[in-house]
């Protein structure tokens, strides 16, 4: 892949550190960490590299996103970063079958509902008993946004399609439970976003 297939994501840039500060604590020293929905492949270089003692497997599903990993992972991955792979959230089997942890940055609001349930019935699947799904994102808490420019930016998702937008935490935590995951961490993030760090039972 050329670089010219290298898409940038200027929240990707922001958001990197605050996400790695908190996946030091959640993720293994060592073993294979599962992204699903590395869009531009920016948080899988970075947190590879944050990381060396994991094998880091980035995926996605669109083709533009793939080809943008492909080359990211070409021209800047460290030896960890895996070349990526197409995974459909809520088509199985994965593609990836076992895994030590999960990380899922920015997709179940831009995606229908089915994914995210998807994500977590796959999630069931891949982790043994203690492992994480680390999510992080904008969501909802007691039925209501937490800022104004979240209300917005769920607004201007449901308007670009009614299946997407910003979920609720019950909603989010009910449907991990009914997979064997329960909630460990909520953490609030800068720009009105959180972590959420589940654990399968």
């Amino acid at each position: 892949m050329q670089q010219s297939h290298a898409r940038s994501s200027p929240a990707a840039l922001r958001n990197r550190g605050v996400i790695a500060e908190v996946l030091a604590r959640v993720l293994p020293p060592t073993g294979h960490v599962l992204e699903i929905a590395s869009g531009t492949g920016e948080h899988a270089v970075y947190l590879a590299g944050a990381f060396p003692g994991v094998s880091w497997q980035p995926t996605d599903v669109a083709p533009e996103a793939l080809a943008s990993i492909a080359a990211r992972v070409a021209s800047e991955g460290p030896g960890n970063l895996l070349p990526p792979l197409r995974l459909d959230v809520v088509a199985w089997p994965w593609p990836v079958t076992e895994a030590e942890a999960i990380v899922c940055i920015n997709m179940i609001h831009i995606a229908p509902w089915a994914a995210c349930e998807a994500l977590m019935a796959g999630a069931a699947r891949v982790l043994p008993s203690g492992a994480p799904l680390y999510l992080y994102g904008a969501i909802k808490r007691g039925g209501r946004h937490t800022a104004p420019s979240n209300a917005a930016f769920d607004a201007d998702l449901r308007a670009r399609d009614p299946a997407w937008g910003v979920r609720d935490e019950a909603e989010v935590t009910a449907a991990a439970a009914a997979h064997g995951l329960a909630l460990a961490e909520l953490v609030p993030m800068p720009s009105n976003n959180f972590s959420l760090v589940f654990r399968r039972s």
